[in-house]
């Protein structure tokens, strides 16, 4: 990926634009509604207004009202609703893919080695806790969502020196925080005291719209009894519909059946579980059963880098066995279906009216819809809208909806993305894609150098400063790495298994007093691409891991 740098000065930017300020627009293509009868507009027309999609017409229709002197748009490909992601750690998506050096039974294995310290947990926690670093990191990870076709995923949480915990919010949206009731937000962390009672930890749940929280990860029986702890009494199962079950890599089909029984969903992301344990969730079971799926693609180091890899692996893992999924059931994961997980179907997953204008557009108007999204090419992307607002896509069609943006160009394709909007963070804004790049290579080649920093102690204040009792601290913030600190919350439950009072689930990742100091560990990295389209050996990478099937190991590379 290359970028046309822009100049730095505020004044030359954009100016950020909100959903209620853009004016109405017509955008004209092949529709793939995603409703529930699967309709598609062969040549339709979508309405957009203050954000949302006020109709969709065929080309032959009249305008509604409001839109007799709005011009259509011809984007000259096909629509599909925004991808929804429901599981990502999207802080560390800066980092290269992790060569897995065996296969694991369950995540404590894997998450305790010393390579795993490394090349992954290490190096996150000096990028977050490095000052200046954090708008650079959320700049860059926002947009590889953006490219990937994504318009809603996991946010960025971030800690401060004074205890207080905050999402940050951007261009895309937020499963976490919304701050809008027709969106509620959905919770991905449980205090403590609630993710080891099992009573509160149902009492939490029944209150929640949408729980997302990781669930038997890994193969093992130790990984089955995360979820076997669940079960409260003959009769009662810590289960209920608000419940989606990250991984569930190591449920039986027995299990599946409870799941299903007790309306709890399931989100998948087989590249992950593949690379660390040569299996992934049992999702023939799964769908038997009738469990709701969603589909997240974890993290860079031992995922996919977008949500539509994920789609691509997905596919291919589905036809080594069979066909458990269409095309058309594995999109659906990833647009209506995540958002009835959500509960957020009244709002987006489908390109109906009333509906948010969250939109993709890829090349090419023939074929099988859903086949082609799943096979589209990185380069073969259009346009990509959140609220609205055009938010990356090619020259010509950003000219005439956005009111400009960084150039950029993904596998020797000219792109522009507008990043600019009026809720952003101000520290956020003031960093282009460009400059987020740069920042990043050059932290991440003095790894070593930024870690030795850290361990420095604090500086003492000069005796002869005068004390003031009531100066406050300057507020600092970091990211908060529940995997890696003890915050007090945690992102699975860690209930006691039946009788034997054992507490089941991973054990959180905490370093060791007597483990060696990250300068002495860490060595220079490369920054991940953003695109498989300009990773050079991206394909080849994946082509040497041990624990993958071969059918995704030769099918990969045909799908980019």
């Amino acid at each position: 990926m290359t970028t046309k740098r822009r100049p730095t000065r505020r004044n030359a930017k954009p100016q950020p634009i909100g959903p209620l300020s853009c004016p109405p627009l017509a955008l004209s293509g092949r529709v793939v509604v995603m409703d529930a009868a699967f309709h598609v507009e062969e040549a339709g027309v979508v309405y957009i207004a203050k954000g949302s999609i006020v109709a969709l017409r065929a080309r032959t229709q009249p305008p509604p009202a409001g839109f007799a002197t709005v011009p259509v748009i011809d984007t000259g490909g096909t629509l599909f609703p925004g991808l929804i992601e429901l599981h990502n750690h999207l802080s560390y998506n800066a980092l290269r893919f992790w060569n897995v050096p065996r296969a694991f039974p369950d995540r404590d294995r894997w998450a305790a080695i010393a390579e795993y310290r490394k090349r992954v947990s290490g190096p996150m926690q000096v990028i977050g806790r490095s000052p200046g670093l954090l708008p650079a990191l959320v700049r860059y990870v926002e947009c590889k969502c953006l490219l990937g076709r994504v318009t809603t995923s996991q946010g960025i949480q971030l800690a401060s020196n004074s205890g207080v915990r905050r999402f940050y919010r951007g261009t895309v949206r937020n499963v976490e925080q919304t701050d809008e009731a027709t969106l509620p937000e959905a919770v991905t962390r449980i205090a403590d005291v609630e993710a080891r009672d099992a009573q509160l930890f149902l009492a939490r749940l029944k209150k929640q719209t949408c729980f997302l929280l990781h669930l038997a990860e890994g193969i093992d029986e130790r990984a089955r009894e995360h979820f076997l702890a669940l079960h409260l009494s003959p009769e009662e199962w810590a289960i209920t519909p608000q419940l989606a079950g990250i991984h569930c890599a190591g449920l039986q089909a027995e299990d599946f059946d409870v799941l299903a029984r007790q309306g709890g969903a399931m989100i998948w992301s087989p590249l992950s579980n593949l690379l660390l344990y040569g299996k992934t969730a049992q999702v023939q079971a799964a769908k038997a059963a009738g469990v709701r799926l969603g589909l997240g693609s974890d993290w860079s180091p031992t995922g996919s880098k977008n949500l539509l890899g994920e789609l691509k692996v997905a596919r291919l893992y589905s036809d080594a066995l069979g066909g458990v999924f269409s095309d058309r059931e594995l999109v659906t994961m990833a647009t209506r279906g995540a958002a009835m997980i959500l509960q957020w179907d009244p709002v987006i997953g489908t390109l109906e009216a009333g509906k948010r204008a969250d939109l993709l557009v890829i090349e090419g108007q023939t074929g099988d819809p859903y086949e082609a999204l799943i096979r589209a090419k990185e380069t073969s992307l259009q346009l990509v809208m959140i609220n609205g607002i055009a938010r990356y896509g090619t020259p010509p069609l950003m000219l005439q909806l956005s009111p400009g943006g960084e150039t950029l160009r993904v596998g020797g394709h000219p792109r522009q993305v507008f990043l600019q909007q009026v809720t952003g963070d101000p520290d956020v804004l003031a960093v282009d894609l460009g400059e987020a790049r740069d920042t990043l290579t050059a932290a991440l080649k003095d790894l070593p150098k930024l870690a030795k920093e850290l361990e420095k102690p604090p500086r003492v204040r000069r005796a002869a400063a005068p004390a003031v009792l009531d100066r406050r601290e300057p507020v600092v913030w970091s990211l908060a790495l529940d995997e890696i600190q003890d915050t007090g919350v945690d992102l699975r439950p860690r209930l006691p298994l039946g009788r034997t009072g054992r507490v089941t689930g991973p054990r959180r990742l905490m370093a060791k007093a007597a483990s060696p100091p990250l300068s002495t560990v860490l060595e220079s990295l490369p920054l991940d691409a953003l695109t498989v389209a300009d990773d050079a050996d991206f394909l080849e990478r994946i082509m040497k891991e041990r624990n993958l099937p071969e059918s995704i190991k030769l099918g990969l590379p045909a799908l980019y």
